[in-house]
């Protein structure tokens, strides 16, 4: 008897995705450091859904370094309220300007 596949995106609960990178708000300017903390059923969902949310800040390019799922809420700010808004449907941008 085969065993269905194991997928990672049949969890229970909604997965969780933080974005690291840069983004640009002038052609050539300096970037800008950001995590982007969202909802999405998979990562390539999760990427497209953060460079539509980086556009309509205003942001004309972005490099995203890293992608991950975070398992847990986090412990500080202000990661911890855009988990929160994420669990809600919201796409969170953290700068560090």
């Amino acid at each position: 008897m085969a065993n269905p596949a194991d997928n990672d995106n049949t969890l229970d609960d909604p997965m969780i995705f933080i974005i690291i990178g840069k983004a640009y708000e002038t052609k050539g300017g300096e970037g800008i450091e950001m995590h982007v903390i969202l909802r999405a059923p998979d990562d390539d969902s999760a990427v497209r859904e953060a460079l539509n949310a980086l556009t309509e800040e205003g942001f004309l390019e972005a490099d995203l370094d890293q992608i991950g799922v975070l398992t847990d809420e986090p412990p500080e700010e202000p990661h911890a309220s855009a988990y929160q808004g994420a669990l809600e449907g919201e796409v969170a941008i953290i700068r560090f300007d």
